[in-house]
């Protein structure tokens, strides 16, 4: 505790307004700035046997017949929620409320992502990585972000989403870097795109994408696409020179008119020397407590990889909240072996039914046709629903 207690005293030396000003302090107990989507309360159905003039009321009607999916749960319909827009994000950053952002992939990570109520959720170019197996960012073309961003809409309703360009979509000119970003955004349904680094052309290239009507997030610090260039995946800004240029490469992104910007793998005073110099939000990732948001890559967060070659890669910055990958590989261990030992499926998960007299006549018609092995294999089943195990002989 005293720790992170040292971490913050910088925060209360700074006296910068534009950077936590007064109204940051948030009382807990708030609710009107919370997202509701808890759904409506159930309501009991009253049966009327008559109308008001007397008249019988009409019959109810008959039941839907039965789903064949429908297994995980009750399916119940809640309110649509607000959607989080650069409006919203303005208006937490003005009143110094974090911002919370978080990689997602496909569509079961969107749903996630939206269920929790973050309020940024990235499709990062580090689905080249954590979705495809590669070493670093860089294999990853448009076309499968593009994919990546349509499945992540399908299931993120509320979340602003950013999309972002990979490398090789924006770096040969100023009208290849717009044309990628209008694909993203009318393809791949995003509200905003994401580009990495602070060169003339880079910064040419946001002014460009924000003059044609996109919302652009830069991003700057330890910049993924520039592996090469840097000589691996290193921190930046560690010396005072570095350290002012990354300051100087956030205002220029903010000047070319981004509404914010990733600050990634840069000590801490650095990101705070950004977020206050800037007037719009940073996003730290591995930069301290002092950004105005922090954002994760989903893979991490969750533990989802358990195998040791995924610890080599894995980041010092971040924080494991689960540990869901050794929960996937008890579920598929534990199915795999229920499916060998034939206790998978049981009675409880065999639900589709022949009525007896549909079995009688499915017999007869496969004797009539001669499949008389695949009579047999039926009798036998129904001597196994009866209390007979015959398991043996219907899959001999």
């Amino acid at each position: 505790m005293s720790q992170f207690s040292r971490l913050l005293t910088p925060r209360v030396h700074l006296n910068n307004s534009g950077f936590f000003p007064p109204s940051s302090i948030i009382s807990p107990s708030s609710l009107s700035r919370q997202l509701r989507c808890t759904p409506p309360p159930h309501h009991s159905r009253v049966s009327r046997r008559a109308t008001s003039n007397g008249a019988p009321a009409p019959s109810p009607a008959p039941p839907e017949p039965a789903a064949v999916y429908g297994g995980g749960g009750a399916n119940q319909q809640a309110a649509a929620p607000r959607r989080v827009t650069l409006a919203t994000l303005r208006g937490k950053h003005r009143r110094g409320e974090p911002i919370s952002m978080v990689t997602a992939y496909d569509y079961p990570s969107g749903v996630h992502v939206d269920a929790a109520g973050f309020d940024i959720c990235l499709v990062g170019d580090s689905a080249a990585m954590v979705s495809h197996g590669h070493d670093n960012t860089l294999p990853i073309s448009l076309d499968v972000i593009i994919e990546h961003c349509r499945s992540v809409k399908r299931g993120a309703a509320r979340t602003f989403l950013v999309g972002d360009l990979p490398f090789g979509s924006y770096e040969s000119s100023t009208p290849q870097a717009v044309d990628s970003a209008v694909r993203v955004m009318k393809e791949g349904g995003v509200d905003s795109i994401k580009l990495e680094g602070s060169a003339p052309s880079r910064i040419s290239a946001a002014k460009a994408i924000v003059e044609a009507g996109i919302a652009v997030m830069g991003h700057i610090g330890l910049t993924p696409q520039s592996v090469s260039a840097l000589g691996g995946f290193r921190p930046q800004g560690k010396t005072v020179d570095s350290a002012i240029k990354v300051v100087e490469a956030a205002l220029a992104l903010q000047d070319a008119g981004c509404f914010a910007v990733v600050l990634e793998c840069v000590p801490a005073p650095v990101a705070a020397a950004a977020t206050a110099a800037l007037q719009i939000p940073t996003i730290g990732i591995g930069a301290g407590p002092f950004c105005s948001g922090q954002v994760l890559v989903y893979h991490d967060l969750l533990g989802m990889f358990q195998h040791p070659l995924h610890a080599k890669v894995a980041p010092k910055f971040c924080k494991q909240y689960g540990n869901i990958g050794d929960a996937i590989n008890r579920a598929l261990s534990q199915y795999k072996q229920e499916v060998e030992t034939q206790s998978f499926p049981g009675p409880s998960h065999t639900p589709y039914k022949l009525a007896a007299t549909d079995v009688d006549a499915f017999l007869n018609a496969l004797v009539d046709k001669g499949l008389n092995a695949a009579a047999d294999a039926v009798e036998n089943t129904e001597k196994e629903i009866n209390g007979t195990p015959q398991l043996n002989k219907i899959y001999a």
